[in-house]
């Protein structure tokens, strides 16, 4: 499978604090360290941009500093931009609250990246790519939900949709949700997420759910891995043991590396046993966007002995592979 990935969900502006605790009403907690970098839409790009592939965002870019921070990174990333379209308010951002254990916290402000409407949507080549990644986050507001509840029933394959929930998928409407799942692919949920979903407690049961009638469905569960379904058959793919410090963006790595992962040829089994790795070792490392490149991941299960049944679709990486145009063509 080739084609890249395109981002149908937006950048925002990570302002990461790291916290020993988080306070209380009325309390003052100094950070320990401070971050201010592109996030949301931005980190699952950047983890399959390293991993090889080629990635187009066909969000919306706003006007502001903020707007500013997320095109340096998408530049940097080497992430084409599906249209020149700019949105005259600046892009969201969130606040990023880590503790001592590694978990986090969000506020959000919502921008430039709820601005698309089905003129975007359709300004954009989407069959050029093999797959396409759509987040709940994209489904939140009524605006961009109503742009891809008349968008997404005409999205035609190519490309394969992922669509991941994410955290506030309890509070989207469920014909709303029930549209997004109706078009999608492959489903990637953690296992909290997953319940919402299915109602199923146990992470197989609710993965072998959203399989149903799609190609297949990843249910994440951090440390202990996740869970595959895929052909009519479920299993758990382990993680590996690391010290994590922060898990922000593990998941968005865990979706942009499985993607990449599948169009380099893997198999479904092999890329999820990748995505795990590069989950695992974004979360040794503090900020949103750190998932590893190919190489780092390859060495890193080497040494644990994990065994690819595909291994040689490794050689598939080439150098110079982040050398990617700065924009597609539109239609």
């Amino acid at each position: 499978m080739s084609g890249g990935l395109l981002q149908l969900s937006g950048v925002v502006v990570d302002l990461v604090h790291r916290l020993d605790h988080l306070p209380a009403p009325g309390e003052e907690v100094e950070t320990s360290t401070f971050q201010m970098t592109p996030g949301g839409g931005f980190n699952a790009m950047a983890a399959a941009r390293r991993m090889g592939a080629s990635v187009t965002y066909g969000g919306v870019l706003g006007q502001g500093p903020l707007s500013e921070i997320a095109l340096q990174g998408l530049a940097a990333e080497g992430v084409a931009i599906a249209t020149q379209r700019r949105a005259e308010i600046d892009q969201g951002s969130c606040v990023v609250i880590v503790d001592a254990m590694g978990e986090r916290s969000f506020i959000t402000h919502h921008g430039a990246e709820r601005e698309v409407d089905l003129a975007h949507l359709r300004s954009i080549s989407a069959a050029a790519h093999g797959f396409a990644l759509l987040t709940g986050y994209s489904l939140y507001k009524p605006k961009s939900a109503a742009a891809f509840l008349s968008w997404l029933p005409g999205l035609a394959r190519p490309p394969l949709l992922l669509f991941d929930p994410g955290p506030t998928v309890a509070d989207i409407p469920r014909p709303t949700v029930a549209n997004a799942l109706a078009r999608a692919d492959w489903v990637s949920a953690n296992a909290s997420e997953a319940e919402v979903l299915t109602g199923e407690e146990d992470p197989a049961d609710a993965a072998a759910g959203l399989a149903i009638g799609r190609s297949g469905a990843l249910v994440r569960r951090g440390p202990d891995g996740c869970w595959l379904s895929h052909g009519g058959l479920t299993a758990h793919v382990p993680s590996f043991a690391v010290r994590a410090i922060d898990t922000n963006g593990a998941g968005d790595a865990h979706d942009g590396v499985f993607m990449a992962a599948m169009m380099m040829g893997f198999d479904p089994l092999d890329a999820a046993l990748i995505a795990n790795a590069a989950a695992a070792i974004s979360t040794t490392r503090i900020g949103p966007a750190t998932s590893p490149d190919a190489t780092e991941t390859r060495q890193f299960m080497a040494a644990r002995g994990a065994s690819l049944a595909t291994h040689e679709n490794w050689e598939r990486v080439q150098p110079g592979a982040k050398d990617a145009p700065k924009e597609e063509d539109r239609e």
